[in-house]
C-alpha cells in the first residue's frame, strides 16, 4: 500500500463529504517538532469550511480518523493536522519489502536527454566542470531509477576562437611540445597554452594601452585611430565607474587588433576554410584534449552515451532559419541578418544569423536541438548549464515552438549557481582556477592522511587501502558538491567535506560500513520470519525514513534535484545512528527482536547503498 498516496486520497473524500469540495488533498512528512507521520495543511479548505483553522483542521482530523482504518490518532497546531499512522502498517511494509528494497520504478516510456559537462576543449576541468558533471549524472541516474529512459549526452565546444588561441599559442611558443615529451596530461597542456596566449597579448598589448590612455595614438593602426581617439576623449570627461568601463572598451579595442589577435582570427578563418595545416594542429590537439578528458572523467566515475561535436554542429540550424523565415516565424533585416521578435513574450528582438550568413550560438543550438530529437525522440531534453544562460535557454525554448517543435514544452534548462572558494572566484584565462584533476587527488590524499591517523588499517593490504581512500575522497566531493540546492551559489570547502561527524558522504559511508560489519558477525541461524508486535519511538522513525526513499526519489525526480537525495540519506543514516544507540541488535536476547532489527539494518543499508548511487558515490563495506 502506498501510505501517502491512500491518505491523500481519504482526505480528499472527507473534504468532498464534509464540503463537496472537489479538492486534490496533498500532504508533507510532519516536522520533527511535532507528534506525527504526515500533515495536512487546512488554509486552503478555509473559505469552504467557513471555520478557523483550529476547527477546520479538528473536523477534518475526526472524519479522517473514522474513515481511515490506518491512522490511529491526529493532533492539531494552528492550520497543520499531524496525523498519527498505526505501526501495523510500517512493519507490513517491512514484511512485504524484505528481499527487493529499494527497486527501481517505471517503464521506459519517456525518454529524457540530459546534456552535460559540455566542456572547452582550449583547457582541464575545473571545479565548476565538477559541478556540472556531478549534477548532470546524478540527475540522469535519479531519473533512471524513477522509471525514464535516460540518454546521457555531452556536447564537446571543439571550435571558436577560444580554441585558436590555444593552438596559436602552441605553434609561436611551444617548441613542438607533447604530452608525450612534457609529461603533461593532453588537456593540462593545451590549458597552459590558452593561459600563455593570454600572458603574451597583455605583454604586447599593455604598453599601447597605456600609451592611448596618456592620448598618444602613435602604435595604434590607422584603421581603428578614430575610434581610439574617441574613446579617449570620453576617457576624458567623465568620472566614477564609467571610467572603467571606457578603459575596458580601450582595452579591448587595442587587443583586438594586434597582431596576435589578428593572427588568431585568422587561424579560425583558415579553420572554417579546411586549411589543411590548421587542421592537423586543431586535430592534433583535441585528441590530446580528449584523452585528457576521458582520464578525468573516469576519476569522477561519470561517463556518457552520446557525443555531440560543436564543428559538425554549428551550422545545423541554418535550414531551420530559412524554415522560420518561409512560416514567418522570424525576420530578415535590411543588412540580411535574421531576427526572431519576441516581444510578444516580454523579450526582445534576438539574433538567430548574421548579416555575413554565419551561425552565432542560437542556430547552433535550434539544430542540434533538433538533431537529438531526430536520433532518440526524446519527450525531454534538460541542459545542464549555469545560471548566467539563463535568458539564452528560455530564448531558445521560445523559438522552438514558434517553429511549432512537438519537443519544444519538454527543453529544459537545469540552471546551476556558480562555484566558489573560501579564496574567492575562478579565472581561466589567468590560470587561476582550481583544476579538477589536482583536487581529486587532493581529496583522496586528505582522506588517506585522515585514515591512516585512526590506526584502523593495519588488516587491511595497501591497495584496500588506496581503494577506500579513493571512495571516501570522491564521496566528501560529491556529497558536499551535490548537497547543496543547485539554483545555489556555493563555496566548496574541502576541509569540511571530509569531516566523519559533519553532515558529509564520509559519514554516511561510515553509516553503512558499521551495519555491514554487524551483519558480517550475524549468520543465518539469526534470521527468524516473525515480526514484534510493537515498535520502539527509533524503530518506528527509521521505517518511516526507509519508506519514505521512494516519494524522496520522486520529489528529486521531478525537481532534478539530487540534494534532495542527499538530505534524505543524511537523515536516514543519522535515524539509524539513534536506533543502534538505543536497541541492541546483536546482543539483544529475544531471537524475535534480534532476526527484526538485522533485517531492519539490512533494508536500511540497501537504502543507504541505493540512495548514495544516485548521487554517484560508491560505498565501502569497511572503514
Amino acid at each position: 500500500m502506498n501510505i501517502v498516496a491512500q491518505l491523500e486520497a481519504d482526505i480528499s473524500e472527507v473534504l468532498k463529504s464534509l464540503y463537496d469540495l472537489d479538492y486534490e488533498a496533498k500532504v508533507e512528512p510532519t516536522s520533527s517538532d511535532f507528534e506525527g507521520d504526515f500533515t495536512f495543511v487546512v488554509f486552503p479548505i478555509l473559505r469552504y469550511s467557513k471555520a478557523r483553522p483550529e476547527e477546520a483542521a479538528r473536523v477534518v482530523g475526526e472524519a479522517l480518523t473514522e474513515k481511515c482504518q490506518f491512522v490511529d490518532s491526529y493532533n492539531v497546531i494552528k492550520g497543520f493536522l499531524n496525523v498519527v499512522i498505526n505501526p501495523t502498517v510500517y512493519i507490513n511494509f517491512l514484511a512485504e519489502n524484505w528481499s527487493n528494497y529499494p527497486r527501481r520504478q517505471g517503464n521506459k516510456e519517456v525518454t529524457v536527454m540530459v546534456e552535460y559537462s559540455s566542456p572547452n576543449t582550449n583547457k582541464p576541468l575545473h571545479l565548476g566542470h565538477i559541478r556540472n558533471n556531478l549534477l548532470g549524472f546524478s540527475v540522469s541516474e535519479i531519473l533512471d531509477f524513477n522509471g525514464f529512459e535516460v540518454v546521457k549526452a555531452n556536447l564537446i565546444n571543439d571550435r571558436g576562437i577560444h580554441i585558436c588561441k590555444s593552438m596559436l599559442a602552441w605553434q609561436r611558443f611551444g617548441n613542438g611540445e607533447t604530452p608525450q615529451s612534457s609529461g603533461k596530461k593532453g588537456d593540462h597542456l593545451v590549458g597552459d597554452y590558452y593561459v600563455k596566449f593570454e600572458q603574451e597579448l597583455k605583454s604586447q598589448t599593455r604598453s599601447v594601452i597605456e600609451e592611448v590612455l596618456k592620448g598618444n595614438f602613435d602604435s595604434i593602426s590607422e584603421e581603428v585611430k578614430d575610434k581610439a581617439i574617441e574613446l579617449y576623449k570620453e576617457y576624458c570627461k567623465i568620472e566614477g565607474e564609467k571610467v572603467n568601463k571606457v578603459k575596458a572598451a580601450i582595452t579591448d579595442l587595442v587587443r583586438n587588433n594586434s597582431e596576435l589577435m589578428k593572427s588568431c582570427q585568422q587561424m579560425l578563418l583558415d579553420w572554417e576554410n579546411n586549411v589543411p595545416e590548421v587542421r592537423e594542429v586543431w586535430e592534433k590537439m583535441n585528441a590530446w584534449v580528449y584523452d585528457g578528458f576521458n582520464r578525468t572523467y573516469e576519476k569522477l566515475g561519470v561517463h556518457f552515451d552520446t557525443y555531440y561535436y560543436e564543428s559538425n554542429t554549428y551550422n545545423l540550424g541554418k535550414d531551420l532559419v530559412e524554415e522560420g523565415l518561409q512560416s514567418g516565424a522570424f525576420l530578415k533585416k535590411e543588412d540580411g541578418s535574421v531576427w526572431v521578435d519576441l516581444k510578444e513574450d516580454g523579450l526582445d528582438q534576438k539574433l538567430i544569423l548574421r548579416k555575413d550568413g554565419t551561425s552565432v550560438y542560437m542556430t547552433q543550438d535550434m539544430g542540434t536541438a533538433e538533431l537529438k530529437f531526430e536520433e532518440y525522440k526524446a519527450q525531454r531534453s534538460v541542459y545542464v548549464v549555469g545560471n548566467e544562460q539563463d535568458y539564452h535557454f528560455k530564448v531558445l525554448q521560445l523559438i522552438m515552438a514558434k517553429l511549432n517543435r512537438s519537443y519544444a514544452p519538454g527543453l529544459f534548462h537545469l540552471s546551476y549557481g556558480m562555484v566558489d572558494l573560501p579564496s574567492g572566484k575562478m579565472k581561466s584565462r589567468e590560470g587561476t582556477v582550481v583544476d579538477a584533476d589536482d583536487l581529486v587527488d587532493d581529496m583522496v590524499a586528505n582522506a588517506k592522511e585522515r585514515t591512516l591517523e585512526l590506526g584502523k588499517t593495519d588488516a587491511m593490504s595497501d591497495s584496500d587501502i588506496d581503494s577506500l581512500c579513493y571512495k571516501l575522497g570522491m564521496a566528501a566531493l560529491k556529497f558536499f558538491i551535490l548537497k547543496v540546492d543547485p539554483k545555489k551559489r556555493m563555496v566548496f570547502n574541502p576541509q569540511e567535506s571530509i569531516d566523519l561527524q559533519g553532515d558529509t558522504g564520509p559519514f554516511v559511508m561510515y553509516a553503512y560500513a558499521r551495519i555491514q560489519s554487524m551483519l558480517a558477525k550475524s549468520n543465518n541461524s539469526d534470521i527468524v520470519e516473525q515480526l514484534p508486535k510493537k515498535l520502539l519511538p527509533s524503530e518506528a522513525d527509521l521505517i518511516k525514513k526507509i519508506y519514505e526513499f521512494n516519494s524522496s526519489v520522486a520529489e528529486a525526480s521531478n525537481q532534478m534535484n539530487p540534494s534532495k537525495i542527499a538530505q534524505y540519506v543524511l537523515d536516514l543514516a543519522k535515524g539509524y545512528n539513534k536506533f543502534y544507540s538505543e536497541a541492541p541488535v546483536l546482543k539483544e536476547e529475544s531471537a524475535i527482536l534480534k532476526s527484526f532489527r538485522l533485517k531492519l539494518s539490512h533494508m536500511t543499508a540497501n537504502t543507504i547503498k541505493t540512495s548514495l548511487g544516485l548521487l554517484g558515490i560508491e560505498t565501502a563495506d569497511r572503514m
